[in-house]
């Protein structure tokens, strides 16, 4: 392309900064184009091409390629662009500055080869999205900003302090495999779990990305946890803590989404869900569970984007969120509907479509190792996701009980961007084989056996009938679920009151004390210093002559002894 080692990642951000500069009219061209051109880019590198420079005493590696981060800078690249066109009628022109500095930043993550350029680059991630956030200027998106911020800036320090520890006991900070043996290992590998939405911090993804406005959540859910995925396959394969950790991700995403009532909300929780399960597949550690994580993060974006666009455009249409104040939307909006279902049909892998081609190798890789207990989780998990994603989200906003509402559907690009991504869902569930050629590790697997379809379709039929025969239990209210969170959006919000009162109350009592010791200095002040005082009082002239005379008496007696 233009330069054999100009980074992908620059054309984006470099890309995103000019935004502004154009014009009106050419600017949604070059939301689709700009990205366009860093895909073209991507693919230009022959595997194994490295750029590296000299900095201070380190060598860094801003650009290497192989078949992982080619992998995943392709879906970074596909999701910007797609979602580029979905989000043109943004007004907002700082959200698409953010978004695509944001999208630029995964994809120099992905293509670092050394650690510190990748703490470069995922502080820029933290950054650009949380501007994502607070372009919607209202007051929780603000709030949510607040806590979202806090929790990335924590997990950048914890990443910082891992990667001096590495680089001060080993002289080295390329980014390679490693294990969680050390100090500096471990901070490096809590840094990694906190973009991932991992326990206890699990909260901060639900909590800020429906906050974002229709288009600016299409961008969240696409970046921040599925760059954790792929740095946690490339630094810590085989990690045996992260399936524990990957199962409860996978279970907490189940609970939280099946209680909740605001649509985005329960798409929320599911990404937890969903990186649970690619968690999981890094922490067995097989060629076979790798090649699953990072399939099913390459899937997970499209789907997951799909349905976040499909949720949007509801959002969108109403200005409503909120379970309870949605349903009978097909009547008017039978596009976004069906790109809705084929969304949850794909999240919940359904045969046929993308899902069940990537989350189906994880399965298996657990079966291969035999993992009896693992793969039970895993087969129970699928039929949740089915539960929540698969179908309380399409039933409650555009089928259940009639809302009244009739929307038209969103404008043209939305649209378009959406018949993309459900096309991609269900071109990938078709041809598998395109996708498995350009995994990290060579793909033995057939995911269409007639066992395995049935068995999947039989899970599915039978949580599907679950899920109405306790359709009155489903129904939600007017709430808001915390978990860990409520310690510092509840517990922590009483604590800083009550030290706000102590504070002030201290405050109080010095200030008075103080304007008492001022008030005391004040009165012994003007008692030797006032008109009337004794250092101030007038005195007659023969009076000061006469003490003079005296003292200097007493001098010449003192001088003589």
């Amino acid at each position: 392309m233009f330069n054999t080692f100009l980074p992908p990642s620059l054309i984006l951000i470099v890309g995103a900064l000019a935004l502004p500069a154009i014009s009106i009219r050419l600017r949604p061209f070059l939301l689709v184009f700009i990205p366009l051109l860093a895909l073209a880019q991507i693919w230009s590198y022959d595997l194994g091409s490295a750029f590296t420079i000299d900095f201070l005493d380190y060598q860094l590696t801003p650009l290497k390629v192989d078949a992982l981060s080619r992998l995943f800078a392709t879906i970074f690249a596909i999701m910007a662009a797609i979602g580029g066109l979905y989000a043109m009628n943004q007004k907002r022109i700082i959200e698409l500055v953010a978004a695509f500095i944001y999208a630029g930043s995964a994809i120099g993550v992905t293509m670092a080869g050394d650690l510190i350029t990748v703490f470069v680059f995922w502080e820029i991630m933290a950054i650009s999205s949380t501007l994502v956030l607070w372009s919607v200027d209202t007051n929780t998106a603000y709030k949510a900003s607040m806590r979202y911020i806090l929790i990335h800036l924590f997990g950048g320090v914890v990443l910082m302090a891992g990667i001096v520890c590495l680089a001060a006991s080993t002289g080295s900070i390329e980014f390679t495999a490693m294990q969680a043996t050390s100090p500096a290992t471990w901070l490096i590998l809590i840094g990694f779990l906190l973009n991932a939405g991992a326990p206890p911090l699990s909260g901060w993804l639900p909590d800020a990305y429906p906050e974002a406005s229709y288009s600016g959540t299409v961008f969240l859910s696409a970046f921040t946890t599925k760059t954790a995925v792929y740095v946690l396959i490339r630094g810590f394969p085989g990690e045996e803590v992260l399936i524990f950790i990957g199962l409860y991700m996978i279970f907490y995403g189940i609970i939280y989404a099946l209680l909740e009532n605001d649509m985005r909300r329960i798409l929320a929780y599911s990404i937890v869900n969903q990186v649970g399960f690619m968690i999981t597949g890094i922490g067995i550690g097989t060629d076979m569970a790798l090649n699953g994580a990072a399939a099913h993060a390459f899937t997970h974006i499209i789907y997951k984007a799909l349905l976040l666009m499909s949720a949007g455009s509801v959002l969108y249409a109403t200005g409503k969120r909120k379970c309870t104040d949605l349903g009978g939307l097909f009547r008017t909006m039978p596009l976004t509907m069906v790109c809705g279902v084929i969304g949850a049909l794909s999240i919940s892998s359904f045969p046929l479509t993308s899902g069940f081609i990537s989350k189906s190798m994880i399965s298996q890789a657990a079966a291969d190792g035999h993992m009896l207990i693992v793969w039970m989780f895993l087969s129970a998990a699928s039929a949740g996701v089915f539960l929540h994603a698969g179908i309380k989200f399409p039933w409650f906003v555009f089928f259940q009980k009639d809302s009244g509402l009739r929307p038209p559907e969103p404008p043209k690009n939305m649209r378009a961007a959406m018949v993309i991504m459900a096309t991609l869902c269900i071109a990938l569930g078709i041809l598998p084989e395109y996708l498995y050629a350009i995994l990290p590790y060579p793909v033995n697997y057939v995911p269409y056996t007639a066992d395995h379809v049935l068995k999947m379709l039989q899970l599915l039929l039978f949580s599907g009938l679950a899920f109405f025969i306790l359709l009155p239990m489903m129904k939600r209210t007017m709430t808001i679920s915390l978990d860990f969170d409520w310690f510092y959006r509840y517990a922590g919000t009483k604590l800083n009151d009550f030290f706000v009162k102590i504070f002030s109350y201290a405050t109080i009592k010095m200030n008075n004390f103080i304007v008492l010791q001022l008030s005391v200095f004040k009165d012994v002040i003007l008692r030797h210093f006032g008109s009337d005082g004794a250092v101030t009082r007038t005195t007659s002239v023969g009076d000061m002559v006469q003490w003079v005379a005296i003292l200097l008496s007493i001098y010449l007696v003192i001088y003589f002894l």
